[in-house]
């Protein structure tokens, strides 16, 4: 390649490369983030799930609660809807461990 062409087609090639590698879509969010954004996140910013006195202690209790608050907000999610957001939750804040549970089982993970 002559050295005019190879100083004009590298940086091309360079910058396309740069410009490919940076519009890598990002990971969308799970069902349960998007949920917890939209419904959630007003009221109960992280403060809320690292307070000494937290209601939820273990799996279970965390469905629970989710299943508490969206009935408290009239959201009328489904049991799939309520595992998702406990599970964004566990997997973001909490980390119980988790027991099956056939809605999870059924939708999958995301």
């Amino acid at each position: 390649m002559p050295k005019p062409i190879a100083r004009t087609v590298l940086p091309l090639m360079l910058a396309l490369a740069c410009t490919a590698a940076v519009a890598q879509p990002a990971v969308p969010a799970s069902r349960g983030q998007a949920l917890y954004a939209t419904h959630c996140i007003a009221c109960h910013n992280t403060q809320v799930h690292w307070r000494d006195e937290k209601l939820a202690t273990d799996w279970a209790g965390l469905k629970a609660q989710v299943r508490r608050w969206q009935a408290t907000a009239a959201l009328a999610w489904s049991e799939a809807d309520i595992v998702e957001v406990a599970r964004y939750l566990n997997d973001a804040i909490y980390r119980y461990p988790q027991t099956s549970d056939l809605v999870g089982l059924l939708a999958g993970r995301r």
